[in-house]
């Protein structure tokens, strides 16, 4: 694993599709610019990975989403390197049938990284009017994403005794989450869906957990960084997947 990689963490909010003349990917940019006081999202990466600094940056985020796509960007700041990307998702292989379009954030694994981290997931999130999203450093969510079983014969078991999740063009709706992460967006939909919050059973996350404007939910797995070498945090992966069989439709009902 590269460094690169192991310092940094990674978001991924899931949204509806883009509509024509869709405001939500530039509201998503300044969004994310309020929640973190002098955050400047004002630098392109181009397809070679050269940094270009824009001159109108808000026009070029206007113009690649009436086109359905949304340009690789990236703060000004080199303390606090921040890059989002995004793409579409078609109907086929998306929950319920229901295109998407995924926004993928990149935040560094530093003190500053993680004090703006669920601000900024918060941010990406109602701007884009978000199912739900994560954010988990890259480490943790390698383990986390072999959780997913994609083909039908696939037989290797999750690592470290997590649960296996269905496929995400498996699942019934799109406000189901599809796993857990460190932290985790539900929108208002996507709580109600798995039945969070229960005021007893989930007392313990309503402590690290905050409402939006729009009704969801930012909540906190651990209070740290989730680290899966770290046996609580292990457990609060699992207890949080026993108490939600909803999430990665591992639900009988």
């Amino acid at each position: 694993m590269s460094a690169t990689l192991k310092d940094q963490m990674s978001m991924i909010v899931y949204a509806p599709a883009f509509a024509v003349n869709d405001g939500r990917p530039l509201a998503v940019v300044h969004g994310m610019e309020r929640a973190v006081p002098g955050l400047c999202i004002g630098l392109m990466i181009s397809d070679e990975g050269q940094l270009i600094a824009l001159q109108d940056r808000d026009a070029l985020v206007v113009r690649e989403s009436k086109r359905g796509e949304f340009p690789t960007l990236r703060s000004i700041d080199d303390n606090l390197r921040v890059r989002i990307m995004g793409w579409g998702k078609p109907a086929g292989i998306s929950p319920g049938g229901r295109a998407q379009f995924e926004f993928h954030v990149s935040v560094p694994l530093s003190a500053d990284g993680i004090a703006a981290a669920a601000a900024l997931l918060e941010a990406v999130a109602e701007e884009a009017r978000a199912f739900w999203g994560l954010v988990t450093p890259f480490s943790a969510g390698v383990d986390i994403a072999r959780q997913t079983k994609n083909l039908p014969d696939k037989r290797e078991p999750p690592p470290r005794g997590l649960p296996v999740i269905k496929s995400p063009d498996a699942l019934r709706s799109p406000e189901i989450p599809h796993r857990l992460g460190w932290l985790n967006y539900w929108s208002d939909a996507g709580a109600r869906t798995i039945g969070f919050p229960d005021p007893v059973r989930d007392a313990e996350l309503l402590s690290r957990a905050r409402r939006t404007a729009t009704g969801g939910w930012v909540v906190r797995l651990t209070e740290a960084p989730l680290d899966l070498d770290n046996p609580s945090h292990l457990d609060a992966l699992k207890g949080a997947y026993a108490r939600f069989p909803e999430i990665g439709g591992r639900s009988t009902r």
